[in-house]
């Protein structure tokens, strides 16, 4: 933005010239200009959902450039001392008609300069916006309006101008990676489309310049179906797609495979990059795709009456049905920020729990209070932001009555802008991680994890509230050969219930709709009426009780690799059940798709009967001895057994840190490698490829890079984690290789010789609390410390559920139901409603709580 265009024309001076300037002289060494690399928050409150949107504005800090909404903005100047704030507001103006009749602003010198969305239940024709930017001084709150560039010292006029032209706060630093949302295309409102009978079927797909069935796009102009090869990695296609381009000139292409009710990916030949099509839902209707049904007939509609509604999307989204909005405390919904309905999911039913609303909205006043000077970069102060958003119903607020709008145009108040925008907690929870820090879709189940993993790092008041989710698994191993056993316990948060496809009650109509379906494709029809495999829930509930084999299982009994199995059960039941159904997998081509299914998940849970009963009298237990290490000659040369790869990249984990899993514990099997994984999760390289330098170390960065370069003596990485994966404590694993210069070998029998552990000195004690504070959900069953568990009985009653619909993580949408008051209640991101039908035959996490005794 130009000073002129901000500053220019006239402005009614409340001071005479230079005493503004005198004024400020007291405060000029506060004001700071914006430098390249300073967050500028103007947009939204660093403890609110309060902008410039709100009646009292918001207040954006001269010199740290943190806004406020007027709530908090006493705070900040308590705590800092800062006086000078630039105060922005937008106001809505209602039209009057003039003297010709047009429609004429009721003020004069209207202005539009601050980046924020316009309320979509406006009319244009009827309402405009204005934006109003002053300076305010405090603690008197002496107001200097703007523009004012004859009266301000040229300092505060740069910072100023800068202030109000700074990019978002929200853009990576790395340029290579900043997430700038889509713009909307400047062909997307004049697109002309050729009336030509083109009808596009919902499958079966080709290029109709070669023989291709992957990376399609199909040309918003004209409805050819062409292959890719110019988007993102230049691979996947022909290239025809761009050829037709340059041929025709049509400039806007859709992914097909890619549509949802949400959206598409779009891109523009002629801009050539990503862009938004704001009118894609008509630009598809144009080829008889319907977006929110993804059903197409030979018209472009759907019959309702005629066809059941058995499309996920349909059913989870209640589609078609007359839902009453929801609005107060507890109601309030969050806006997608682009494949951001998975955070949003998640947060809803994790601040409907009580224990989270306590510890986080309870302790609001003393955790705003002892909030860092950059609130924004604290999770406590992020984390009682979101939930007092969400549970205040400050954001959700019925509309005003059509009879009163008129007269509340008049006040110039506008009408309350439902839903918040979680920007500024993505932003956070996801720093640093190469996944959430993405504008790409992710698995539910996994942030969830992550969500923990912090709620444990960042302990707030006597009790962590993620306690609740804690429960103990006893794992027992058995030798097949030998019938000795081994018992360990672990920490978990989820119970994982495999989906019984061989249990499914009706397998033949399976099968026709499987035949009926091949044909259509072949034949390039539409397909038949879905059919979804119906399983039992306690056909699961059995899967996960019964042994399951361990691949390469090493018995120490036999000093050799054997057949096991291993079972596991609840060492404790935890306050609140987690179940995640284990939809994912992956095909034969190790390409992750999506089950079908349909499992009747009870109302009330009894998991009584999978209590642990421990080593029972006439077991034998293994033999504590550890299987031999394995380094390989060759580093270059890689062996990695890619099955425990893939099983462990089922569990969720991102498939490199799998293989150096497997990699780093010799190929042992994926009980071994799992182990590693839970001990290395929150470290910054956890997800980058396995990489070998040419010395033959695995070459690395973050925590475990430092061992190779032997910082403090430290003993090599590569070797504290395959100790740590067997068990042991990594201060114990760390002294153990220094005593026996870094021999993997002798440092397992020095172990094993000293059950003890030496008297540390205090950099390795300081070492190792800040181990077990990154990994605190992690406790080895060799541990002293006590893990924190509520143990109880496991009776449990469903009060909520998260659905997915699409083909895999990477893909799709989520939803989340929730029981409150004794109803239903869907939240479907900003759409927060009264359920009819709560599909909870189709969820992907349910969320149980104990039954009091």
């Amino acid at each position: 933005m130009q000073r002129a265009a901000l500053f220019g024309g006239g402005g009614d001076a409340q001071m005479a010239a230079g005493d503004v300037g005198e004024l400020l002289v007291p405060y000029m060494p506060t004001i700071r200009v914006p430098k390249s690399g300073d967050r500028v928050y103007k947009t939204e409150c660093a403890f609110s959902y309060d902008s410039p949107d709100s009646e009292g504005g918001l207040y954006v800090c001269m010199n740290t450039f943190l806004g406020f909404g007027r709530e908090h903005i006493e705070r900040h100047y308590r705590k800092t001392g800062q006086c000078v704030y630039m105060h922005l507001k937008r106001h809505v103006i209602e039209k009057v008609p003039g003297a010709s009749g047009g429609a004429l602003p009721k003020r004069r010198n209207a202005k539009l300069f601050l980046d924020l969305e316009t309320n979509g239940d406006l009319s244009s024709d009827d309402f405009e916006y204005e934006d109003e930017a002053k300076l305010v001084i405090f603690p008197d709150h002496y107001e200097i309006s703007l523009p004012n560039i004859e009266e301000l010292p040229a300092l505060v006029t740069i910072a100023c101008d800068a202030l109000l032209s700074a990019k978002s706060p929200y853009r990576k630093q790395d340029p290579d990676s900043w997430e700038e949302e889509l713009q909307a295309s400047k062909h997307a409102k004049t697109l002309v489309q050729l009336d030509n009978g083109v009808r596009i079927p919902p499958s079966g797909w080709k290029c109709s310049k070669c023989d291709l069935r992957e990376n399609l796009w199909l040309n918003l102009t004209d409805g050819s179906v062409l292959c890719g090869k110019w988007f993102f990695d230049g691979s996947g296609g022909n290239g025809h797609a761009l050829e037709h381009y340059k041929e025709m000139g049509y400039p806007l292409a859709v992914k097909l495979g890619t549509i949802t009710p949400d959206g598409a990916d779009v891109y523009s030949f002629d801009e050539e990059e990503p862009v938004l099509d704001p009118h894609i839902a008509k630009h598809l209707a144009h080829f008889g795709i319907d977006m929110l049904q993804m059903q197409v007939t030979e018209n472009g509609l759907r019959d309702n009456d005629i066809k059941p509604r058995v499309s996920e999307w349909e059913v989870i989204q209640e589609a078609g049905m007359k839902l009453k909005p929801m609005y107060g405390p507890g109601y309030t919904g969050m806006k997608n920020l682009g494949n951001s309905c998975y955070l949003n999911a998640v947060m809803q039913a994790i601040f409907s729990i009580p224990e989270f609303q306590r510890a986080y909205v309870g302790n609001l006043p003393r955790i705003f209070d002892y909030s860092p000077l950059d609130p924004t970069q604290d999770f406590n102060t992020q984390m009682a932001k979101l939930g007092h958003g969400l549970l205040s119903g400050q954001y959700s607020k019925p509309p005003v009555k059509s009879e009163l709008i008129e007269q509340v145009m008049k006040e110039e108040h506008k009408p309350q802008l439902n839903g918040i925008s979680p920007r500024m907690f993505k932003a956070f929870i996801s720093k640093d991680h190469p996944e959430f820090s993405s504008n790409r879709q992710q698995d539910a189940q996994e942030f969830f994890l992550h969500l923990i993993n912090l709620v444990e790092r960042n302990p707030v008041g006597s009790e962590n509230p993620s306690d609740v989710f804690r429960f103990l698994v006893e794992e027992r191993t058995q030798c097949c050969q030998s019938r000795k056993v081994r018992y360990t316990e672990r920490v978990d948060y989820i119970m994982q219930l495999p989906v019984a496809m061989e249990a499914a009650t009706n397998k033949d109509e399976l099968i026709a709709y499987e035949l009926k379906r091949r044909e259509a494709e072949a034949a390039r029809r539409a397909p038949p009426e879905l059919v979804r495999a119906k399983i039992p829930f306690s056909a699961c509930l059995q899967a996960f009780s019964e042994p399951n084999n361990v691949d390469d299982f090493w018995s120490s009994a036999l000093q050799a690799k054997s057949a096991g199995v291993k079972t596991s059960r609840f060492a404790s039941f935890p306050e609140y059940l987690v179940v995640q159904i284990k939809k994912f997998t992956f095909g034969l081509d190790w390409v992750p798709k999506k089950l079908d299914v349909s499992i009747e998940m009870p109302d009330i849970l009894d998991i009584n009967h999978l209590r642990a009963v421990g080593l029972q009298p006439g077991e034998e237990e293994l033999p504590d001895v550890a299987p031999p290490i394995i380094i390989p000659d060759d580093p270059k040369a890689l062996d990695i057994d890619e099955s425990a790869v893939m099983q462990l990249a089922e569990m969720g984990f991102p498939l490199e840190a799998c293989r150096k899993a497997v990699y780093y514990t010799g190929n042992l099997g994926a009980e071994v490698a799992f182990n590693w994984i839970i001990a290395h999760m929150e470290e910054p390289d956890f997800a980058e490829p396995l990489a070998i330098s040419a010395f033959g170390g695995v070459a690395s960065t973050g925590v475990a890079g430092l061992g190779a370069v032997g910082l403090d003596n430290q003993p090599p990485e590569e070797m504290v984690a395959i100790i740590i994966s067997m068990g042991f404590q990594r201060n114990v694993a760390i002294q153990a290789l220094k005593t026996t210069n870094n021999n993997l070998e002798r440092a397992l029998e020095w172990i094993f010789s000293h059950p003890e552990p030496e008297e540390e000195s205090e950099p390795a004690l300081d070492v190792m609390d800040m181990e077990n504070n990154v990994n605190a959900n992690i406790l080895a069953a060799t541990g002293s410390e006590e893990p924190r568990i509520k143990d109880g009985p496991g009776r449990y009653e469903l009060f909520g559920f998260i659905s997915h619909m699409g083909t895999s993580t990477m893909s799709g949408h989520y939803v989340c139901h929730l029981k409150k008051e004794g109803r239903w209640v869907i939240y479907n991101d900003l759409k927060v409603c009264a359920s009819e039908r709560p599909p909870k035959d189709l969820g992907y996490i349910y969320f149980y709580h104990r039954i009091p005794s």
